[in-house]
């Protein structure tokens, strides 16, 4: 499958919780990745990353894919949610906790 759209729509469809970012979980490559990180482990909730700093067409794919400039991107449940800071604004209003709970994300193990 070497179709970027194709290859997003997968992760996408096949995961609740998605975050497309610049390096790892554990080793976030730019400071907004590392946002997003930090703000879904305060939520709680189980989610797949994908490293857009390992793949060229994912990178530029998900961009097209979204209508979305800048990474990283979160997706819920299908559903394009937007980056960092539409995260931690969000998450400081309350919304994202009860936009997981609403779309019964599964918590973290």
């Amino acid at each position: 499958m070497s179709d970027p759209n194709a290859r997003i729509a997968q992760i996408v469809d096949s995961n609740d919780v998605v975050l497309f970012m610049k390096g790892t979980p554990l080793f976030p490559q730019c400071g907004f990745s590392s946002r997003a990180i930090a703000i879904l482990d305060h939520c709680g909730v189980a989610f797949e990353s994908v490293d857009v700093l390992q793949d060229a067409e994912i990178r530029q794919g998900i961009k097209a894919y979204s209508d979305w400039p800048t990474i990283p991107q979160l997706y819920i449940k299908g559903e394009f949610v937007g980056g960092s800071d539409i995260m931690m604004e969000m998450y400081e209003a309350g919304e994202l906790q009860q936009l997981l709970t609403e779309k019964q994300v599964a918590k973290a193990n």
